[in-house]
């Protein structure tokens, strides 16, 4: 078990905001995105979902690492984040079925954190402000050698980061016997959004983000897959041709988050950075087609604009957020396509939103 180097380490904002904090996992210095996620439980795999490429995570629950890493329970195969702020950063576990603990975690995967500052303070200050970039160092503790080296990050509002994150060749996952076959474009995909499918007997075929409609075609598949991933989508004109040719041939389809927007995209529907995001495991969302509400996981920094699909004749909204009014859901008029904004494959204890694989398994 590494030892925490117990050394200062430095936060700053992109308004010019400091905090003064204590390092946690590597040395070094690292930039990104500042956000936060109010979840209780999930830091591992919040750490490799692979939609938080680029952004450095507020973890605002006060303990970070008190139930240890276990391999398993990953959304990719490594940490997505670029680097971590907490409260207490604490090296030492109590789960028997860990693995390892947070700081040698961190350190595998040259991960750059810094723990022992305010979050809560921190986090009302993202609140009020909205998103920007932030430096994390360890290394230097210069501040205003640290404001340069910010100056030269680039905004997510235009950056196109799935092509980055999402797999280089095509793979397989689940039983090739399987009753189903789906395309999935994997756009930063969620390991158990696969589990999901195949516990609904789907064998899918996990294709690279810039994969061509007839490219996927060849394949044969029941329907289609349009992931979750980081980033801007409406920087990913290749991932919109792709969805508006799935629904020129009537195809079935589905898109979680990243999916979602874009196939908002796809239909004229703008989309927008919004001054916060969603990301947590208990925002309520209700189901208008059905009247019910769900308790669910969120992860998206990027929303589709409301004005927009209200007054769209392609798609009718399925989910509204109940916080903010926010769209969380829609579906194409005279097609088998709809998408969610949130997570329906995540577990942060009621699986609410889980039916809505078995309505895309059901068109297929």
């Amino acid at each position: 078990m590494a030892e925490i180097a117990k050394i200062p380490a430095v936060l700053v904002l992109a308004d010019g905001t400091v905090f003064q904090g204590k390092s946690a996992g590597k040395i070094g210095t690292t930039t990104g995105e500042i956000c936060f996620n109010t979840g209780m439980t999930g830091y591992q795999e919040i750490f490799t979902d692979p939609s938080y490429f680029g952004q450095i995570m507020v973890t605002t629950n006060a303990h970070i690492g008190n139930y240890g890493i276990s391999h398993n329970e990953v959304e990719s195969d490594s940490i997505k984040i670029s680097g971590l702020v907490c409260k207490n950063f604490n090296i030492n576990y109590s789960r028997k079925m860990a693995d390892e603990s947070i700081q040698d975690y961190l350190l595998n995967d040259n991960i750059v954190g810094i723990s022992d500052i305010d979050t809560r303070q921190l986090v009302r200050h993202i609140r009020d402000k909205g998103a920007m970039n932030a430096i994390i160092s360890s290394e230097i503790l210069e501040v205003e050698e640290l404001k340069k080296k910010l100056a030269a990050v680039p905004s997510m509002d235009g950056l196109e980061l799935s092509s980055t994150v999402s797999t280089k060749e095509p793979y397989y996952f689940g039983d090739e016997n399987a009753k189903y076959r789906v395309a999935v474009l994997d756009l930063g995909v969620k390991k158990n959004i696969l589990r999901c499918f195949a516990e609904r007997d789907v064998f899918v075929k996990v294709f690279p983000a810039k994969t061509t409609y007839a490219e996927m075609q060849a394949w044969k598949p029941n329907g289609y897959f349009i992931s979750n991933g980081p980033g801007d989508p409406a920087a990913m004109p290749y991932a919109i041709e792709t969805v508006k040719s799935v629904l020129a041939d009537n195809q079935p389809l589905f898109g979680i988050c990243l999916g979602h927007q874009l196939l908002a995209l796809a239909n004229g529907i703008r989309t927008h950075k919004m001054f916060n995001g969603h990301r947590g495991l208990n925002h309520p969302v209700k189901n208008i087609m059905q009247n019910k509400c769900e308790i669910t996981s969120q992860n998206h920094g990027f929303g589709v604009v409301p004005e927009d699909v209200r007054a769209s004749d392609k798609v009718e909204i399925t989910h509204i957020n109940l916080n903010d009014q926010s769209i969380e859901g829609i579906r194409v008029k005279g097609k088998k396509a709809f998408s969610v904004q949130y997570h329906p494959e995540s577990s942060p204890g009621p699986h609410d939103s889980r039916y809505l694989f078995d309505d895309f398994v059901a068109s297929l």
